[in-house]
């Protein structure tokens, strides 16, 4: 950022100051109000930017994320009134990777109240890694009277897309990513493994790898969620994706299995309608936290890919020949870490180290 900009600065500079001058585009200060609203009339004099922030300050201004939000629906039926650049927010430091301020930092509320605003104007998108985030910026960035909200974390994450694949599965919102699941198409799976945001995103992938490798006649899909707004209904949100798109991602019949950035209630509110919203099984943030590692937050909140295959395992409607014995691993897993990480105060190493390759060269 500070070699295309320096930081705005409006009293005097001297020799020793660094990347801080008047003519400074980039505004910081610890104050969400103020940035807030100097993003608002940034935007509505026709200039385009960012108001990025820890995920749970994001409620510290949210009554202005709000109004701003009414202002633009009004507008929106006033003939007269020009369309302005969006109001993006970035939300980082989040809920699940809080390893040194903890509990105090760790809510992902400002989601319960954007995906509650009018559809023509509400976005709630959760890339799942730098790619996918770069697609969804462009996207935001080139949109018009929107209050777009972003939620990534700022820690280093797991590429899953190329650039190109990137652009294809943000602009349709979600997609399977045969790659991690099992299932042969001619059939449907015997459970849906769906996830919408980074960290989650991971363990979902994770817990796909272990059914996978232990159980590979379980026919799994994953379904990975960019834009949230994909999941209700196109009557409730023109977003939402049409049902015969819908069944082709969560079939109408298999339990779904939804590992989720935020409070499990959103899901649940945003696939009411849908065929048999019963079996959307969501896993999510249940407000469990303190300063603690990366991988010890999931298991607290009983989102990890523990939680997750033991979860499916009892989600589906066949029980595969193993399930018994793979629950038990799963449980002597989770006993594992729990000694290992007061020990170590680190997580396991097959945890810490897990990637993408090492899924690669086991499937």
């Amino acid at each position: 950022m500070f070699e295309v900009s320096d930081r705005a600065f409006a009293e005097r500079v001297t020799e020793e100051d660094v990347a801080i001058s008047r003519d400074g585009r980039v505004m910081e200060v610890l104050s969400e109000h103020a940035c807030h609203g100097w993003l608002e009339g940034y935007t509505l004099t026709g200039r385009h930017g960012w108001f990025a922030t820890y995920e749970a300050f994001a409620m510290v201004s949210a009554s202005q994320t709000v109004q701003h939000a009414k202002w633009l629906q009004e507008a929106h039926d006033l003939a007269w009134r020009v369309l302005v650049p969006s109001l993006n927010i970035l939300l980082t430091s989040t809920a699940w990777r809080q390893d040194h301020n903890g509990f105090s930092h760790q809510g992902p509320g400002l989601i319960q109240n954007v995906i509650t605003h009018r559809g023509t104007i509400s976005r709630v998108y959760l890339p799942p890694d730098a790619n996918t985030l770069l697609s969804v910026a462009d996207h935001c960035m080139r949109s018009r009277s929107r209050v777009n909200l972003v939620v990534i974390d700022k820690q280093p994450q797991l590429q899953w897309l190329t650039m190109d694949e990137a652009v294809v599965h943000c602009t349709r919102g979600a997609g399977v990513w045969p790659w991690a699941g099992t299932e042969d198409v001619r059939s449907d799976p015997d459970i849906v493994l769906a996830c919408a945001g980074d960290v989650v995103t991971m363990e979902t992938v994770a817990a796909a790898n272990i059914l996978r490798e232990r159980l590979p006649h379980f026919a799994t899909r994953v379904v990975n969620v960019v834009n949230l707004m994909t999941l209700p209904l196109r009557t409730v949100h023109p977003n939402g994706m049409e049902d015969i798109l819908f069944r082709e991602l969560y079939t109408d019949h298999v339990d779904v299995l939804f590992a989720f950035h935020g409070y499990p209630g959103a899901i649940h509110q945003l696939v009411h309608g849908r065929p048999d919203p019963d079996r959307f099984h969501v896993r999510g943030f249940v407000d469990e936290g303190t300063t603690t590692t990366p991988f010890d937050m999931v298991v607290r909140n009983r989102a990890s890919r523990y939680h997750l295959v033991i979860d499916a395992l009892n989600a589906a409607r066949r029980t595969p020949a193993g399930a018994s014995e793979l629950k038990a691993w799963c449980e002597q897993q989770l006993l594992r870490h729990e000694r290992y990480v007061v020990e170590h105060l680190q997580d396991m190493p097959e945890v810490r180290d897990w990637s993408l390759g090492d899924w690669a060269e086991q499937g």
